[in-house]
């Protein structure tokens, strides 16, 4: 007999707490009287409960983000390891979390919990917030009665993987970033600053330099298609997106562009070698066949060209070939990544091994977008320095022949 899940809501309340002192917030319950009993429970003397309004415009939670989920999997390790149970720990974490969004789902997960069904089939009832591989490890740790230690491992993967997400996306953001604005303030030069100057220099009655007619020149061309220009960038940038997401070939290609180019291509590669090695060491450590690790590793490479080569080892894995052999066969992996797991397969620590080599990529990777910020942020300064300034100079060249005639 299938058990129904109750509906968890979001309650605003104002009370006094055991101290005589004002206090409000929001909590989280089935019903209004649940609400009342659990804010009694916590010394609070309610004077108004009400369900949370949502907004008239717009979905008014806020979304729940890898971030938030790092977060929580590192409170329910540590409570875990400090013996609270796992029901305590959720409603507690749930209770004390900002968000309504992430209040309500823990809610939900204790409620599942509560009817007798595994932590594991509670959490992939929220494939969008906790992905297969995370529900595999839970389902792991209930199996072997180790919850706290598998849960620990989590936490430290995933804020491993943010950290090396935040990295990513420090070293591809920041020169698009500056970027952008060059081209907004170059726009606007060009749009309003321009035909200003344009104005005055029709009244020399002279010709004006070749610098200056070719920027009049290009402002003219923004004022006359700018509109068309924009128009077709944004069309342009909604097929792709649109194709970008049906076609898997589309995606596959770009990946194996991306890792052909200069600098963010090396980037990328350690990045990628560092996710497989950090994923594949935290699953076999946490007692997950090499089949099943290597599958999920492949979904958390990142990129197609490893996660290609990590469905072909897992593929002559299973016919009875060593991990080392396979890495290699693939042509995709440093000779340093294929020794040490060579090492560790001899050793039978192949989980230690596959540790270190994703903290040497980590590093890595750490410091090279390091280097290459320390080496952009000169380099766009210059290129900006170029731009502005030599329409600048573009502007006023007229006025200094002038000056230079008088």
């Amino acid at each position: 007999m299938a058990t129904s899940t109750k509906t968890m809501n979001t309650f605003t309340w104002d009370g006094v707490n055991r101290k005589g002192q004002s206090v409000k917030g929001e909590i989280t319950a089935v019903s209004l009287t649940e609400a009342k009993n659990l804010l009694r429970r916590q010394g609070v003397s309610a004077t108004k409960v009400k369900k949370f309004a949502k907004p008239l415009f717009g979905k008014g939670a806020e979304k729940i983000n890898a971030a938030d989920i790092c977060i929580v999997s590192r409170q329910i390790a540590t409570m875990l390891g400090a013996g609270v149970t796992i029901i305590q720990t959720i409603d507690m974490i749930a209770q004390g979390h900002s968000k309504a969004s992430m209040r309500k789902m823990l809610g939900e997960v204790s409620n599942e919990v509560k009817a007798g069904n595994p932590l594991s089939s509670a959490l992939r009832k929220h494939p969008n917030q906790f992905d297969d591989l995370y529900c595999d490890l839970v389902e792991t740790g209930e199996q072997s009665g180790a919850l706290e230690t598998i849960y620990d491992r989590i936490a430290i993967y995933k804020e491993k993987s943010e950290a090396l997400k935040s990295k990513i996306k420090k070293a591809m953001f920041y020169p698009a970033a500056v970027m952008v604005v060059a081209f907004i303030v170059t726009t606007i030069l060009l749009l309003f600053v321009v035909p200003q100057f344009e104005e005055i220099f029709s009244s020399f009655g002279a010709e004006l330099p070749v610098f200056t007619q070719f920027v009049i020149g290009m402002s003219r061309f923004l004022q006359d298609y700018g509109v068309f220009i924009a128009a077709g960038i944004v069309a342009a940038g909604y097929l792709f997106g649109r194709q970008y997401k049906k076609s898997a070939s589309l995606r596959d290609n770009l990946d194996a562009k991306l890792l052909k180019l200069p600098v963010l291509g090396d980037i990328l590669k350690k990045a990628s070698i560092a996710r497989f090695t950090r994923t594949l060491s935290t699953t076999f450590a946490a007692g997950v066949p090499l089949i099943g690790a290597l599958e999920s590793a492949a979904g958390a490479a990142g990129n197609a060209i490893f996660r290609d080569a990590i469905l072909f080892i897992r593929k002559e894995v299973s016919a009875g070939s060593q991990m080392n052999t396979s890495m290699r066969a693939t042509n995709v992996f440093p000779d340093m990544v294929t020794q040490m797991i060579a090492i560790g397969e001899e050793s039978g620590a192949v989980d230690d091994m596959l540790d270190k080599v994703a903290n040497i990529y980590e590093r890595e990777v750490d410091d090279m977008v390091d280097g290459l910020t320390a080496l952009l942020e000169p380099m766009i300064m210059a290129v900006l320095g170029v731009i502005i300034g030599g329409l600048i100079i573009a502007m006023y060249l007229p006025i200094f022949e002038m000056g230079n005639v008088v």
